[in-house]
C-alpha cells in the first residue's frame, strides 16, 4: 500500500493536491451546516429508568416542567391587585404559545411552594414541547419574548432549558474566543518549530482538511442522528493538532533524507515508508481509544467518537496523500523563508538535549525515575476522594442569568418544585391507593411535601380520605411530585432518589418510574459506571495487540500501558484537586462541583489516545535502531535523539489548543482543557523524556520478549517503520563525524 501511495504521490503530486482541493471544497460546503444540525444535552441515558419517567410524563401529562419563569413585583408584593392583575395576564400570553405546556403559576393555584418567602416574587413553571434541539429554540424565542420587563413586573429565567439553552450558547461563544487565541500562538510556535514559513505553513493544509472533513462527516451524521454540539471543540483542537503532530513527524523526515543526499523522489518515497507508516499506525491507535466511546449510550459522549474517530482517520489520509504531494513539489523549498536562529546542518536532526537526557536516565535509572514517579503520583493522590456529577447551572458563571435564578429558587422558595423528584406509576388505581402510597412517600427522610392528584402531603399532617374505589382522572398512571429539603444534585437529594425507588410500589400498579433532575444524575452515573470496565478493557486490549503488531515485544504494549495510566491519574488527578476542590477557583472563575462524568471519561480517552500517538512516534524510532542491529541502550538514546525534539514540539502545540479553553465561562470546558493540555505535556516530558528510557533500561534485553510463536506470528503479519530500500542509506546516516552509534550513546 505504501509503495502505490508514494508511487502516485511522485509521479502525480499536481494530480493527487488538485483532487484534495476539490474535496476540501466539497467537504467545506456540506460541512457548513453541521452548525445548524448539531443539539445540545445528551447527558442522560435514553434507556434509564428517569428517561422512560420522562416519557410518560409528556405523553399522560403534558411534560414535566422544564422552565422557570421568576416573576417580581419590584417594590410591591405579588399579592398586590396591580402586582396579580399583570401577572396572571402574563400566564395567559405564555398559555397561548404553541411551544409550551402545562403553564403552572402562583395565580392559578395559591400554592405557598410557589411564592417566594418575601412575597415580592413569584414562580411560574412550564414545559417546554420538542426534543433536544427544538426545545432549546423554542426556550430561546420564549425567553427573549418575556423576560426583562413585562408591564409592571420583572421576569426572568431559569431551570433546565433554560440552563440548557445558555450553556450552548456559552459554549459557542467560547470556542470562537479560544480559537482567536490559539490560532495566532500556534503560528508563531509553528515557526518557531519548523524554522521556515514554507515548512510552518505546510501543518495547516493537514489541519484543514480534518477539520472540513470531520464537520462534513458531523452534518451527515446529525441528518440521521442526534449529535452533540460540544463536538465542535473537539473538531477544531484535535483537527489542527494532530495536522501539525503528523506534519512535523514527515517534514522531519523529509529534510533528513535530503540531508543525506537522497533525491526528492526518494525522499519522499522514503518517508511514506517510514514516517506515514508510522502517522497511520499511530492514527490507528488514537481512534481505537476513541471509539471506547461509542459504548456509552449518552449521545454527548458518542459524538465525541463520530468527531475524534474522524478527525483522526482525516488527517491521516490527509497527511498520506497531500503531505508527500506537496513535500515532491516544493523538494529542497521545503527549507525557503527560513528564520535567523536555525542552523539548516545536519546536526540539527537530532536533538542534543534529548540524546543526553536518556543517556543520563539510563546511566541511573531508579534515581532519576522515582522523584518523577513520586511527583506523579502525588498528583494522582486527589482521585482518592473523587466524587462524579452531571452539569448543572453552577456549570455557568455566576452572572448568568438562569443560574441566579436557580440560586434564587434554592434560597427564597421552600423547595424547589421543577427540581422534584417525579414519579410515575403506572397502572389502573383508586383514590385510596394513590392517597396510601403518596402518604407512605410522605414519610421519607428528606421529604418537604408530596404533591399527588389526590391532594399535598406532608409529614405530620393527614389528608382527608377519598370515596373508595373511586378511579383517578380516567389514566391509566398516576404522577406524584415530591419536593425535597436537599439542594438539587446533593448527596441527600440523591438519597432522596434511592429511598423512592426503594419504597414499596403501590398496590395494583403495573410500574413505578421515578425521574426528574437527581434521578437522571444517578442514572447518568449509573450508566457510565456500569459500562466503563469494558470500555477501559477494549481500549487496553486493541491498543496491546496494535503495539504488539508494531514491535513484535509482548513487554512494550505493558510497559506503555502502565506508563500512560500513571501520567493520565496525574492530569485527572490534578483536575479534580484544582475543580472539585476548589484551588484556583478565584482565578479561572469556576465554582467547585464533583468532576463531570461524562467530561472526565472523554478526558480518559482523549490523553490516553494521545499519549499512544507519542508512544507510538518514539517506540518506531527505537524499533528502526533496534531492528537496525543496535543494542536497546543505544537505540534510546538515539530514539529519543531523533524523535525527541519532534514529540516536545507537537505536544506544545497541541497543548496550546487546548490551554485556550481555561479562557472559557464554562467549568467543563475549562477542566476538558486544562486536563487535556495538562496530560499531553506530562506524557511528552516526564514519561517520554525519564520514564521510558529509564523502564527500557531496567528491562534491558527483555523489553523486546515475545513466546516464539507470537515472535513467529510478528515476523509473517507485524508491522515496521524501517523503509527496506533505505536500510543502507540509513545506517550510513547513523554515524556522525566518524563516531560510531555505541560511542555516541556513551558520550551522550
Amino acid at each position: 500500500m505504501f509503495d502505490r501511495v508514494a508511487g502516485l504521490t511522485v509521479r502525480r503530486p499536481r494530480v493527487v493536491l488538485a483532487v484534495a482541493a476539490v474535496l476540501v471544497a466539497a467537504m467545506s460546503v456540506v460541512g457548513v451546516g453541521a452548525f445548524g444540525k448539531l443539539v445540545g444535552g445528551g447527558f442522560d441515558d435514553p434507556d434509564s429508568q428517569s428517561t422512560r419517567a420522562s416519557e410518560v410524563i409528556d405523553e399522560e401529562f403534558g411534560g414535566e416542567a422544564n422552565l422557570v419563569l421568576l416573576v417580581g413585583g419590584g417594590a410591591q408584593r405579588v399579592t398586590d391587585s396591580a402586582v396579580e392583575q399583570d401577572g396572571e395576564q402574563l400566564v395567559a400570553e405564555l398559555r397561548k404559545e404553541p411551544e409550551l405546556s402545562n403553564v403552572v403559576s402562583y395565580w392559578d393555584t395559591r400554592s405557598d411552594s410557589l411564592l417566594a418567602r418575601d412575597g415580592r416574587s413569584a414562580m411560574v413553571l412550564a414545559h417546554v414541547k420538542g426534543d433536544e434541539s427544538t426545545r432549546e429554540e423554542h426556550a430561546h424565542d420564549i425567553i427573549d419574548a418575556y423576560t426583562g420587563r413585562y408591564e409592571g413586573l420583572t421576569v426572568r429565567a431559569g431551570g433546565g432549558t433554560a440552563v440548557g439553552a445558555e450553556l450552548s450558547e456559552q459554549v459557542l461563544k467560547d470556542l470562537l474566543l479560544a480559537e482567536i487565541i490559539a490560532v495566532p500562538v500556534t503560528l508563531l510556535l509553528l515557526l518557531v518549530v519548523f524554522g521556515g514559513v514554507v515548512a510552518a505553513l505546510l501543518p495547516l493544509a493537514i489541519g484543514t482538511v480534518a477539520v472540513a472533513g470531520t464537520f462534513a462527516e458531523l452534518s451527515l451524521l446529525g441528518s440521521v442522528t442526534d449529535v452533540s454540539v460540544f463536538a465542535i471543540n473537539l473538531t477544531t483542537a484535535l483537527g489542527l493538532g494532530l495536522g501539525i503532530d503528523y506534519a512535523l513527524l514527515m517534514i522531519s523526515r523529509f529534510r533528513e533524507q535530503l540531508a543525506d543526499g537522497m533525491s526528492v523522489a526518494d525522499a519522499v518515497r522514503s518517508t511514506v515508508h517510514t514516517a506515514g507508516r508510522t502517522v497511520v499506525f499511530s492514527a490507528g491507535t488514537v481512534a481505537v481509544a476513541l471509539t471506547a466511546l461509542l459504548v456509552f449510550p449518552q449521545y454527548f459522549l458518542r459524538s465525541f467518537a463520530y468527531a475524534g474517530v474522524g478527525v483522526v482517520v482525516i488527517a491521516a489520509i490527509g497527511t498520506l496523500f497531500v503531505m508527500p504531494a506537496l513535500l515532491m513539489l516544493l523538494g529542497h523549498r521545503i527549507n525557503s523563508g527560513r528564520l535567523p536562529w536555525p542552523k539548516a546542518d545536519r546536526h540539527r536532526r537530532r536533538a542534543p538535549f534529548w540524546g543526553r537526557l536518556a543517556g543520563n536516565v539510563m546511566r541511573r535509572p531508579v534515581l532519576t525515575a522515582v522523584p518523577v514517579l513520586a511527583v506523579l503520583l502525588l498528583a494522582a493522590a486527589p482521585l482518592m476522594g473523587v466524587t462524579f456529577g452531571t452539569p448543572d447551572e453552577r456549570v455557568l458563571p455566576e452572572d448568568a442569568p438562569s443560574r441566579q435564578v436557580s440560586t434564587a429558587l434554592q434560597a427564597d422558595f421552600q423547595g424547589d418544585d421543577e427540581a422534584a423528584v417525579q414519579v410515575v406509576a403506572r397502572g389502573s388505581m383508586d383514590y385510596e391507593t394513590v392517597d396510601a402510597y403518596a402518604q407512605q412517600l410522605a414519610l421519607l427522610n428528606g421529604v418537604v411535601r408530596v404533591e399527588a392528584s389526590t391532594g399535598t402531603y406532608q409529614q405530620g399532617s393527614a389528608q382527608a380520605p377519598g370515596p373508595a374505589n373511586e378511579a383517578l382522572d380516567g389514566r391509566d398512571a398516576q404522577r406524584l411530585s415530591i419536593i425535597g429539603s436537599a439542594p438539587p444534585k446533593s448527596d441527600g437529594a440523591q438519597s432522596l432518589v434511592q429511598l423512592v425507588r426503594e419504597a414499596k410500589a403501590p398496590a395494583g400498579s403495573e410500574e413505578v418510574l421515578v425521574g426528574g433532575g437527581d434521578a437522571e444524575l444517578l442514572d447518568a452515573k449509573d450508566s457510565i459506571a456500569s459500562r466503563l470496565p469494558f470500555a477501559a478493557g477494549l481500549v487496553a486490549v486493541t491498543t496491546f495487540i496494535l503495539l504488539f503488531l508494531f514491535t513484535g515485544s509482548i513487554v512494550q504494549p505493558l510497559r506503555a500501558l502502565v506508563l500512560n495510566m500513571i501520567s493520565l491519574a496525574a492530569a485527572i488527578g490534578a483536575m479534580t484537586w484544582i475543580f472539585q476542590d476548589g484551588h484556583l477557583s478565584s482565578v479561572l472563575g469556576f465554582t467547585p462541583q464533583p468532576m463531570d462524568t461524562s467530561m472526565t471519561v472523554l478526558l480518559f480517552c482523549i490523553a490516553f489516545g494521545l499519549s499512544m500517538d507519542y508512544e507510538v512516534f518514539v517506540t518506531s524510532r527505537i524499533k528502526e535502531l533496534h531492528d537496525a542491529g543496535e543494542n536497546t541502550e543505544t537505540a534510546v538514546v538515539h530514539g529519543l535523539g531523533h524523535t525527541g525534539r519532534i514529540v516536545s514540539a507537537a505536544a506544545c502545540l497541541l497543548a496550546v489548543g487546548f490551554f485556550a479553553f481555561a479562557t472559557a465561562k464554562v467549568s467543563f470546558m475549562q477542566m476538558f482543557g486544562l486536563g487535556s493540555g495538562l496530560a499531553i505535556l506530562i506524557d511528552a516530558i516526564a514519561v517520554r523524556g525519564v520514564l521510558l528510557p529509564a523502564a527500557m533500561c531496567l528491562l534491558g534485553r527483555s523489553a523486546w520478549y515475545a513466546p516464539g510463536p507470537l515472535r513467529r506470528f510478528h515476523q509473517r503479519f507485524g508491522i515496521s517503520e524501517s523503509d527496506p530500500t533505505a536500510t543502507h542509506a540509513f545506517a550510513a546516516s547513523e554515524t556522525h563525524d566518524g563516531m560510531s552509534m555505541k560511542g555516541a550513546a556513551r558520550n551522550a
